[in-house]
């Protein structure tokens, strides 16, 4: 079953600000949120975790 959080939550787990957030989802840089209703807009939880993984850089 698929989780769903809100911006604020996104906000939180990624430290990104709410304007880089969706300014990204413009550019195709952050995963398409889902709108619930009018009013309701939540990201799938999973989707965020693996675009967390892709951004993942190492250094020796």
């Amino acid at each position: 079953m698929t989780n769903f959080i809100r911006i604020q939550d996104v906000m939180k787990k990624t430290g990104i600000a709410r304007s880089t957030i969706w300014l990204w989802v413009k550019e195709n840089r952050f995963p398409k949120p889902v709108k619930l209703s009018p009013r309701i807009t939540v990201w799938e939880e999973d989707k965020i975790q693996e675009w967390q993984k892709t951004q993942l850089t190492y250094t020796k």
